[in-house]
């Protein structure tokens, strides 16, 4: 089998975003970073969880919220997602399988798929075991994407980022465990 035809089969609710390897060293569940590592001012990590298919680890992810985060209407807040891959993907598997993602949180035409596949295709790097990406949406403006400590890529498009961090985020993910998992902590500290 092609190593692409397991990276697409492997990769299921997929994504993106390498962090400063300092973030993950500071956070722990519901604590607040130092402000110099924490990838949005007053950011502390939400919660964490572990996306598996077939019972490989395909990565690990960390939210990353400020004060007053609202699960339920999560695109009109900044917010920061990790993920820690332990496969190799490309960035095109990647922005394929984002796309496919991204249908299930809402309705877009396919121009805006085209657009947005190869906008996120020209944003990310390929990954490996151990890289870690970060992803920051910013309400009404776009996504930007980390990794080591630098943007590696932007998709300047607010309904683009709103459907990309639905991926993890909406309730209409694919994966509503790791979404219970990533909210966790909003949900403990009474945040609605």
């Amino acid at each position: 089998m092609k190593k692409t035809a397991v990276t697409a089969g492997l990769l299921c609710a997929t994504a993106f975003f390498c962090a400063d390897r300092a973030v993950a060293q500071v956070a722990k569940a519901g604590a607040s970073a130092p402000a110099a590592t924490a990838p949005l001012p007053s950011a502390r990590m939400a919660g964490q969880g572990v996306l598996r298919f077939l019972g490989f680890e395909i990565y690990r992810a960390r939210l990353w919220v400020q004060p007053g985060f609202d699960a339920d209407n999560y695109s009109a807040h900044p917010l920061a997602l990790e993920l820690t891959y332990q496969r190799e993907f490309t960035a095109e598997a990647i922005a394929s399988r984002s796309i496919e993602e991204m249908r299930r949180v809402g309705r877009f035409t396919p121009q805006q798929a085209t657009r947005w596949r190869q906008a996120l295709q020209a944003a990310l790097p390929d990954v490996k075991p151990g890289d870690r990406l970060l992803g920051i949406h910013q309400p009404g403006a776009g996504a930007v994407f980390r990794m080591a400590g630098r943007v590696v890529g932007e998709v300047p498009d607010a309904e683009f980022s709103r459907l990309f961090f639905g991926i993890w985020l909406s309730p209409q993910t694919s994966e509503p465990g790791l979404r219970q998992q990533l909210i966790a902590a909003t949900r403990m500290a009474g945040q609605p």
